[in-house]
């Protein structure tokens, strides 16, 4: 499969690590430039390429960059790339900690919602609740004891099925956690979120989670830092 990745930080270039080790044809981009991703590029065995090119990379595009960076990515960015590519959402809001405050986020949109109104196309949420170093180095055999799960959000079962294929590839189970709108019960502070629960797990944590946002992960009152 052909997988374009959008940031370099610690998921992206783990999962360009993963990805390229199972064989897939991995493009991966920054907002520096390819020439600041040669030497990562060159040790994961991935092309470095513009945040265009890795748009249009083929099958897959992970978008894996801090919530505030989102608007900073070039306008139409994915207005030329057919319908059936994949579009994944890895992202996380964290308003007081990086990302300053978002208001449709703050009014009560999911996370990837806004993402994928930003993007201008449909996402797929998957990666967020995972550490990085887990994803190296926990995937698991399927039907393996204690294999690790994660859910997976979004409104297409086509593009879901594909990202829990891959994840089965990666060694980790697929739960279908319902609609992007639901994505909610996967974000900071949730149940599931940090957690290596296995399949049945992560359905009871995500039946458990509330849509309340915890105080930490909220934008502090009478800060408009980052609004946006």
């Amino acid at each position: 499969m052909r997988i374009g990745i959008i940031g370099a930080g610690q998921i992206g270039g783990t999962l360009a690590r993963r990805l390229t080790t199972l064989g897939h044809d991995v493009s991966i981009a920054n907002s520096r430039g390819p020439d600041s991703l040669a030497g990562l590029a060159s040790e994961v065995g991935a092309k470095a390429v513009t945040v265009e090119q890795a748009a249009r990379a083929g099958d897959v595009v992970i978008v894996t960059i801090p919530m505030k960076n989102i608007p900073r990515l070039p306008a139409g960015l994915f207005d030329d790339v057919p319908d059936t590519v994949v579009v994944v959402d890895t992202g996380n809001y964290y308003p007081q900690q990086r990302d300053g405050r978002i208001d449709a986020i703050e009014d009560g949109t999911t996370e990837s919602r806004w993402v994928s109104q930003r993007l201008g196309r449909p996402v797929v949420k998957v990666f967020n609740n995972i550490y990085a170093s887990h994803l190296l180095e926990r995937g698991k055999p399927k039907g393996a004891p204690g294999r690790i799960a994660l859910p997976v959000a979004g409104d297409d079962r086509r593009a879901k099925e594909i990202v829990i294929r891959l994840l089965d590839q990666l060694g980790f189970d697929g739960v279908d956690a319902g609609s992007l709108d639901e994505s909610w019960r996967q974000q900071p502070e949730t149940p599931v979120y940090g957690t290596d629960f296995d399949a049945d797990g992560v359905r009871k944590a995500l039946a458990e989670a509330t849509p309340e946002r915890v105080a930490a992960f909220r934008a502090e009152e009478g800060n408009p830092a980052g609004r946006r």
